[in-house]
């Protein structure tokens, strides 16, 4: 199994193909899925892939969406080895399934996909398709992240394990002086899709916070990978992109912390940028480098992480995580809604 393309539902399609574009350095990719009630772009950046849809009409799907929620991910399509099996699967444990298995053609070639119910307005796409690797600043999909609301992180857990044989992995309660959350990363039997879901564990919780603005469930942000972190945030920042800020203090404790390796040199060009670092102290030179934009639709919901993983790093580095929550919490103070 492996992430073959993330849907958006927007409210602008080209305004949004064009954000890809110049901030982030994606191609347009020419697309016939358009329709009469529903304006779609394509955008790609080596396998990582996203679909962009504004409606055109009332009648659209879209439309419907974005009467309920803010703009944000409405489908996470997984490419499987067979279709009709993952279906079959899905639907022996009560999944919902709201598109049995079509065929359609680009190209010479013939894929089949069908689609099933997720947590709240969420929906997946299975699709049967080759993977076609390329070269790109932005390589893959590191890990979706899905937010839950208090009381549900269980049954998600069991959902994507019964539905989609997810396994569970790292587990994360994370609790500072003012809000505190709960985490599990689940992942596809193959290793390759990684699915942390997290609930609130405070009523203020950055999680609720979200859970509110998106009014229910849904995909809180997409980790992309890419093999030159320092480089390509430098770029993305003469590109206009909003990242969070990071004190520089962080990095003062970071070279109290045992197992540190990097060079002065290095450091401060991570410090520059503005740029989290983690690492197993087991594991040497396996670095986990990660920021964070600002939410990109302007609401507290969705944004996205840029990740490097040196020598395989493996994991999310809970040292991180603790620093995003603590900075998503800076901003909530701006924000007025964390005292």
């Amino acid at each position: 199994m492996e992430i073959d393309h993330v849907h958006f539902y927007v409210e602008d399609a080209k305004t949004w193909r064009d954000w890809f574009l110049h901030h982030l350095g994606f191609q347009s990719v020419d697309s016939s899925i358009n329709s009469f009630h529903t304006c779609t772009e394509v955008v790609k950046s080596g396998n990582v892939q996203f679909l962009l849809s504004s409606p055109l009409l009332p009648t659209s799907p879209v439309a419907e969406f974005l009467l309920q929620h803010p703009p944000g991910v409405a489908d996470v399509a997984f490419a499987v080895e067979n279709v009709e099996l993952a279906i079959a699967q899905a639907q022996a444990q009560g999944a919902k399934i709201l598109q049995p298995i079509q065929e359609y053609q680009i190209g010479a070639r013939t894929f089949k996909s069908g689609k099933i119910a997720a947590w709240g307005a969420l929906t997946h796409t299975l699709i049967e398709k080759p993977l076609v690797s390329s070269q790109a600043q932005l390589t893959t999909i590191d890990h979706v992240v899905l937010n839950v609301a208090v009381g549900d992180l269980e049954r998600a857990v069991d959902w994507y394990e019964n539905i989609l044989g997810f396994q569970p992995q790292q587990m994360f309660k994370i609790k500072t002086d003012r809000s505190a959350l709960h985490s599990q990363v689940m992942v596809s039997p193959n290793g390759s899709v990684q699915l942390p879901i997290n609930e609130p564990a405070s009523s203020n919780s950055q999680i609720q916070e979200f859970l509110d603005v998106n009014k229910g469930p849904g995909i809180q942000h997409i980790a992309l990978k890419t093999t030159n972190l320092v480089n390509a945030i430098a770029k993305f920042r003469t590109q206009g992109l909003s990242l969070l800020a990071v004190p520089q203090t962080y990095y003062t404790r970071l070279k109290q912390r045992p197992g540190f390796t990097l060079s002065n040199q290095e450091l401060e060009a991570i410090a520059q940028q503005e740029i989290l670092v983690d690492w197993n102290e087991d594991v040497q030179n396996a670095v986990l480098l990660q920021i964070f934009t600002q939410p990109i639709f302007g609401q507290p919901t969705f944004f996205f992480e840029f990740i490097e993983r040196r020598f395989q790093a493996q994991g999310f580095g809970e040292g991180n995580f603790r620093a995003l929550f603590e900075a998503i919490e800076s901003e909530q103070i701006k924000r007025g809604t964390l005292s």
